[in-house]
């Protein structure tokens, strides 16, 4: 795995990004898997969704949030689902959208980066398959 890799055009920053997606989409749902990173493994260890409603949410504001989880994570990996109209989708989607991306991330943690995925500090990563030896 390549911490802080920041891949194709995307912001590398969390605080960018959340900025030039709510620009794209004008509000989204965050759908938002914590992981347990180690050395070659990457652990999905809760998950959540968010209804994004303007760009003035920063990474620490929302590392506070996921602190609530009660967990040790080390990345998220988020992935932006916007109404067909642009904003939120309503709870019972993002619900079921979440559901999906848990079981997708579980058989193949490479979907992780069709997603927006930060460390701990708020930089961009990339999943890389480990080669065996």
């Amino acid at each position: 795995m390549s911490k802080s890799a920041k891949t194709d055009d995307r912001p590398a920053l969390f605080d960018d990004w959340i900025v030039a997606e709510y620009d794209r989409t004008e509000g989204f749902t965050a759908l938002v898997v914590l992981l347990a990173i180690s050395e070659l493994e990457v652990v999905p260890l809760r998950s959540t969704f968010v209804h994004v409603v303007g760009d003035d949410l920063s990474w620490h504001d929302f590392y506070e949030l996921m602190s609530g989880a009660g967990v040790a994570w080390q990345g998220v990996v988020i992935m932006s689902a916007p109404d067909v109209d642009g904003g939120p989708i309503d709870d019972a989607q993002a619900r079921a959208e979440l559901a999906d991306l848990e079981k997708r991330i579980i058989e193949n943690r490479l979907v992780i980066n069709e997603g927006h995925f930060f460390d701990q500090w708020g930089r961009r990563m990339k999943v890389e398959e480990a080669m065996p030896n």
